[in-house]
């Protein structure tokens, strides 16, 4: 058995045809489909049936054992990056991508990785949580950075989730509505407010939370787009809510323009902000080093809000 035996395998399993992985790998249709004869030979277990208009579709037994292929792959590439990191300049992409508004908790640790790593090219994207999800499992992104919710992590069993800050939901209201003499507001007295919705699955979940329990709120618009809520909350037109890490050191929160209140007399559960990346895709250097650096910014962005 060799490496490129499993290199093979699991190229023909991506395409569905030996001929299409051929041209990906740059090798020869005949040398693909002889060294797969043999391992199969050698195992003793027909890993593709191949049909003319179908391809190479794998058996019941091929499907596992493709499995276990690219898991040994991907254990030989972490071998690789790993030993490379000791005697070579690190290279390569770097993809992350962040749900809106949490874009402010990359730029410390991404200016940190790129003055250690300059020679690492970094794509980010901003994207909705289930967008992020999606292009992880799928390969597209290295990690997506998300809020993280109980709801989120039943659901999903193919991916590693990494918590960095935990908190609660508080309600942000500008320096000249009344409410922002008060510390503190019930579900009673938000559901006589006017709302603006973050577009984000957690906050729609507290919202509908709220509204099954205490009745209807009044909405008067839902956007993804933070900038745009922040000026609507300072300009009163209306009030919103979402974690207190997400505008704890904002720059509107610091000089006072928007006053976070306290959610009383409600039992919530807690949020986190943190990465998701899958438990099946490589998890290069690059993302493993660039993780390091985000954790120490993170523990330094946590005492610093406890301390606030």
């Amino acid at each position: 058995m060799h490496i490129e035996q499993l290199e093979y395998i699991v190229k023909v399993a991506e395409t569905g045809s030996i001929s299409k992985a051929a041209q990906n790998l740059h090798v020869s249709q005949s040398g693909i489909s002889q060294s797969i004869t043999k391992l199969e030979d050698e195992l003793g277990v027909k890993i593709f049936n191949r049909y003319r208009r179908l391809g190479a579709v794998p058996t019941n037994e091929g499907k596992t054992l493709i499995k276990k292929a690219y898991k040994v792959l991907m254990r030989l590439q972490d071998f690789k990056e790993e030993a490379q990191s000791y005697n070579t300049v690190v290279s390569g992409n770097l993809k992350l991508s962040s749900i809106p508004g949490f874009m402010l908790f990359l730029l410390e640790p991404l200016s940190s990785f790129k003055n250690a790593y300059p020679n690492v090219n970094i794509e980010i994207s901003e994207k909705g949580t289930q967008h992020i999800i999606e292009h992880v499992q799928n390969n597209q992104i290295d990690i997506g950075l998300i809020t993280i919710y109980e709801d989120l992590l039943n659901k999903t069993e193919d991916l590693i989730f990494d918590v960095i800050l935990e908190g609660k939901m508080k309600v942000y209201v500008g320096k000249t509505s009344p409410l922002a003499l008060h510390k503190s507001i019930t579900p009673q007295q938000l559901m006589t407010q006017t709302v603006i919705l973050y577009n984000g699955d957690y906050v729609k979940q507290f919202a509908n939370n709220l509204i099954n329990k205490f009745g209807p709120l009044n909405i008067l618009f839902t956007s993804d787009n933070t900038e745009v809520i922040k000026k609507a909350i300072i300009e009163g037109i209306g009030i919103s809510f979402g974690p207190d890490f997400s505008l704890n050191h904002d720059p509107y929160v610091l000089n006072g323009d928007i006053v976070p209140i306290q959610i009383i007399k409600y039992e919530q559960v807690d949020i986190g902000v943190g990465w998701v990346r899958s438990a099946e895709n490589h998890f290069s250097i690059n993302t493993k080093k660039f993780l390091e650096l985000f954790k120490f910014h993170s523990r330094m962005l946590t005492h610093l809000t406890h301390n606030d």
